[in-house]
């Protein structure tokens, strides 16, 4: 018995030790990925953080570039169209999404729901992880019509109202006379949406009247900025309502119905949550008075933001890792809220998250 033991004492003790250094090599594997993580994001930090310091402290290094190109775009048909925005969108999701989907299914082991499925955040490569159910573009004419139908009729119904616009280009724009007459009466303001003067000469709105002066650096990054924080505090209160409003929760649930998150699941949402999603960006442009070429600029990095916090990748360049530590949400924060159906409620930064958990659970939040 005591051989039998005083061999048994040296494998035990060999086992806890391989495991302790499996334990440390994986602790200082994190490390190492937390180090390169934080060294890897310097280059864009400085370009991003350069370009939009020198854009609102020295407009003028950028005005005649941006006088030429508003020049060149205010002169385009395609530019003038009412439906400009709705096809720039159409146009930059059907870029970027095949883009990150093609990363989704090349890069394993980025992925978050399969990484999330380990304690230590950690998974063996040799594992082959199950793909989850995706549709090839072929297959996905219905939600593609489903996504423009709506935001279509809208343009071609509704008059586009910009700041810096005349209300007399506006009415004509419209189809309605420049000189009102007293039962023709519309407001400059977007807050009281207008029908197009539908006629046999005009039965539709197709264009949209433009600003003349271009707007320089600095009100574009501003504009961008303020946008951005308005968008995600009025999206953080209505997804917020979307999971804990019985009568709201049916148009979300849609959104949550994946086996595992991934870039397609950025647009499986109901016709009410898309609209609901569209009229908030256009309210956080529209409140401030943001020049048309802002909203043209906010559509791209819009649409690549929604595509990024749901790829269902740890990407070594995540906007959440660009900005400052603390700032951004991301896509690892987005994939757990997908999985727990609950909590990380924002969609770009933490802030408003915060806010709740102080409210709800004081105690968590402070040691979180």
């Amino acid at each position: 018995m005591s051989s039998t033991t005083t061999a048994a004492r040296p494998m035990s003790l060999s086992i806890a030790s391989t495991q302790r250094n499996r334990k440390l090599s994986r602790l200082s594997l994190q490390r190492a990925d937390r180090y390169i993580s934080r060294n890897s994001v310097i280059v864009p930090r400085l370009v991003i953080g350069a370009l939009v310091l020198t854009g609102v402290l020295f407009p003028s290094l950028y005005h005649h570039s941006i006088s030429s190109l508003y020049s060149h775009l205010y002169k385009s048909r395609f530019y003038n169209l009412s439906t400009f925005e709705t096809i720039e969108t159409f146009l930059v999701y059907a870029i970027l999404e095949p883009l990150y989907t093609v990363k989704f299914t090349r890069n394993p082991g980025l992925r978050l729901d399969v990484r999330g499925s380990n304690p230590n955040g950690l998974r063996d490569i040799s594992e082959n992880p199950k793909w989850p159910r995706m549709r090839r573009p072929s297959r996905r004419l219905r939600e593609m019509a489903t996504f423009a139908a709506p935001l279509l009729l809208m343009d071609l119904a509704m008059i586009k109202k910009f700041a810096g616009v005349p209300l007399t280009d506006i009415r004509r724009s419209g189809g309605y006379t420049a000189v009102p007459s007293h039962s023709e009466r519309i407001s400059a303001s977007f807050l009281a949406p207008t029908i197009h003067n539908l006629s046999l000469s005009s039965p539709l709105q197709l264009v949209r009247a433009l600003p003349v002066e271009p707007p320089s650096s600095r009100r574009i990054m501003l504009e961008l900025i303020v946008s951005f924080f308005i968008y995600d505090m009025l999206f953080f209160f209505i997804h917020l309502a979307f999971h804990r409003l019985s009568l709201l929760r049916q148009f979300h649930q849609p959104h949550h119905k994946h086996a595992e998150i991934n870039p397609q699941v950025t647009n499986q949402l109901s016709v009410v949550e898309r609209m609901s999603l569209i009229l908030l960006a256009n309210f956080s442009l529209n409140i401030i008075g943001s020049h048309v070429l802002t909203r043209t600029m906010f559509v791209p990095i819009f649409v690549y933001l929604l595509i990024e916090i749901h790829c269902g990748l740890d990407l070594e360049w995540g906007y959440d890792k660009i900005l400052p530590n603390g700032w951004g949400a991301g896509s690892r924060k987005h994939a757990v809220h997908h999985r727990e159906g609950e909590g990380s409620y924002e969609p770009y930064f933490c802030w408003w998250d915060r806010g709740l958990s102080l409210l709800e659970s004081p105690a968590e939040a402070m040691w979180s």
